[in-house]
């Protein structure tokens, strides 16, 4: 299924300390019913009172794992994106609090294709992390200095290869 049509009338909040980017998800995510937050006090009041399909949530500037627990709380999926926090730590931090995706801000022209990576990938009940995998392995390996942050990671790999979530 194609990533638009998977994303259609889906409700996403956007959570970014930069207004510029803020702007741009909201561009590139146009199909969806979005809200956007510029602050932990105001993505942490609207993921209490609404619900959503998905929250793409920057790791720094808004306490973005903060605000994953509230999302894991209210079974909202979440997608972490970053540029600062771009390291291993960070990514088995995701992994382990419960994230669904960790995307470099690099990579946000293709946020459409990785947001839907997510709902669909819990639409069939499958871990949305096989296909991170798929999609942005390489890009990792290349960004952690070679394949061989993969060794050292074992369990972090064996989890992001489940393949039922």
């Amino acid at each position: 299924m194609k990533a638009e049509q998977i994303l259609l009338g889906k409700r996403v909040l956007v959570v970014d300390d930069e207004k510029d980017i803020l702007e741009l998800l909201v561009n590139l995510l146009e199909v969806c019913k979005i809200d956007a937050a510029s602050s932990f006090e105001e993505a942490k009041l609207l993921l209490e009172t609404h619900h959503y399909d998905l929250a793409i949530l920057d790791i720094m500037g808004v306490n973005g794992f903060d605000l994953l627990k509230i999302a894991n709380s209210r079974k909202i999926p979440a997608l972490m994106l970053t540029a600062r926090a771009l390291n291993v730590e960070s990514l088995e931090k995701s992994v382990q609090e419960g994230a669904h995706y960790f995307v470099p801000k690099d990579e946000i022209s293709r946020i459409g294709t990785y947001v839907a990576d997510v709902l669909e990938s819990i639409e069939k009940n499958q871990n949305p992390w096989v296909r991170w995998l798929k999609r942005l392995g390489g890009t990792f390996d290349v960004i952690f200095t070679g394949p061989s942050w993969r060794e050292k990671q074992r369990d972090l790999m064996e989890k992001l290869n489940r393949t039922s979530w």
